[in-house]
């Protein structure tokens, strides 16, 4: 026997080329994960998996496969008998979270400013979309749009990531976005943290790899105790 006519042919038990399986299922986690990010489904909601593929209009297949994705990121956790749920952080969450950001954000910084030193007097491609997205969460601020400015923010240290020119260091940041972008639309944002934003991209813009590093630096470490603060009251 050589198999089965969709193991010949390549196409996937939902009817389609396992292209447009895979396809179909990239878009399932990349609903979902917004619709978590932004509270559509709140922390500790039981999700299932038909009635989220009702609500995508999709079969189950690719919602399984989107769900399994995102129980690897760390957004979803296994229910102990069968199904999952959206993952509560806990304080401690919080913690290791930064104390895997902090270093990667800073180095991504630190490269990003030692690309445009290096491209100098031209301009390296990234940023122009590092400079995009920090005018988009100004405006999402003045527009009082919090959704867009987390967006925004998040984009913005994407972009950093991005510019780095580092692959390595965008897959593994990659593996935090999720979480990160959770993480940002429960907290607040307060003013003097936009505003590091702004200093960490004049940083970078003037090929000023240490300047970047220790901005990026201040403002993870201020990131983490806003987070702490909204979260669970902690001084």
């Amino acid at each position: 026997m050589t198999g089965s006519s969709t193991e010949r042919d390549g196409t996937g038990g939902d009817g389609g080329t396992a292209a447009e399986r895979i396809s179909l299922s990239i878009r399932a986690r990349d609903a979902v994960r917004q619709r978590i990010v932004d509270r559509r489904y709140p922390q500790g909601a039981r999700l299932v998996e038909r009635e989220i593929a009702e609500e995508l209009r999709m079969s189950r297949v690719p919602v399984r496969e989107a769900l399994r994705a995102l129980v690897s990121e760390g957004l979803l956790e296994l229910l102990p008998h069968s199904g999952v749920r959206v993952r509560r952080l806990e304080r401690a969450d919080v913690h290791h979270l930064y104390e895997v950001w902090e270093p990667l954000a800073v180095q991504a910084s630190r490269l990003a400013a030692r690309r445009v030193a290096r491209a100098a007097p031209g301009e390296p491609a990234g940023l122009a979309a590092l400079r995009d997205s920090l005018e988009r969460a100004e405006q999402a601020a003045s527009d009082d749009e919090g959704a867009r400015e987390v967006a925004a923010h998040t984009a913005f240290h994407d972009e950093i990531v991005a510019l780095s020119g580092n692959p390595m260091l965008s897959r593994t940041m990659e593996q935090l976005s999720g979480q990160l972008q959770l993480l940002f639309g429960l907290r607040e944002e307060p003013a003097h943290m936009r505003a590091q934003h702004a200093v960490m991209f004049r940083c970078i813009t003037a090929g000023d790899e240490e300047s970047a590093a220790a901005s990026t630096l201040l403002h993870v470490r201020d990131s983490r105790a806003v987070a702490l603060r909204s979260l669970f009251d902690d001084a």
